[in-house]
């Protein structure tokens, strides 16, 4: 399975840079001169890492070879992957290509929607619910997603009221 760290996101400036958007909570293990990643498309890479620096507080990259503007522009929405069989997992760690298609479920047994992405913060992370024709983020903490099913591929969710929609809220819970 593929493990995304980044994906690609605006050329800066003219000399092939690129900010990167994280998927990861240690850029500093996995994103540095030299490292590798596949890339997905797959079309594009694979791609090195030739210089990084921060740039108001986020990755700007250059790649070997990319090394003016419409080069870097090119690789934009690119996702930088690594085998997922390369990473040490942490205890209760989560990564989003793991949770991405899960369905979220209320407690209550009524399903909310998709599980569409997990967004790393710098506080906590959240789970974007792909939820009547929109995202809802819910924070990934365990008092609001207390169950992780695998092998159903579901995730319970115990929203505070107005993440959803307030008739759902105040739907009774089946009776058993």
């Amino acid at each position: 399975m593929d493990l995304t760290v980044a994906e690609i996101g605006a050329a800066h400036a003219l000399k092939g840079e690129v900010l990167l958007n994280l998927h990861t909570d240690v850029p500093e293990e996995r994103i540095y001169p030299g490292a590798q990643f596949r890339t997905v498309p797959a079309g594009r890479g694979p791609l090195t890492v030739d210089t990084i620096r921060v740039h108001k507080g986020r990755l700007a990259v250059r790649f070997a070879g990319h090394a003016d503007r419409n080069a870097a522009e090119a690789l934009r929405s690119t996702k930088l992957v690594i085998d997922f069989d390369e990473v040490e997992l942490e205890e209760d760690a989560w990564y989003a290509d793991e949770l991405i298609g899960f369905k979220a479920l209320h407690v209550n047994g009524t399903e909310l929607g998709e599980v569409s992405d997990l967004i790393l913060g710098d506080a906590q992370d959240l789970l974007e619910i792909k939820y009547q024709g929109r995202k809802v983020l819910v924070p990934f903490v365990e008092e609001l997603v207390p169950v992780i099913d695998e092998e159903a591929e579901t995730v319970l969710l115990d929203p505070p009221g107005g993440l959803f929609d307030e008739d759902f809220v105040t739907t009774a819970a089946p009776e058993q």
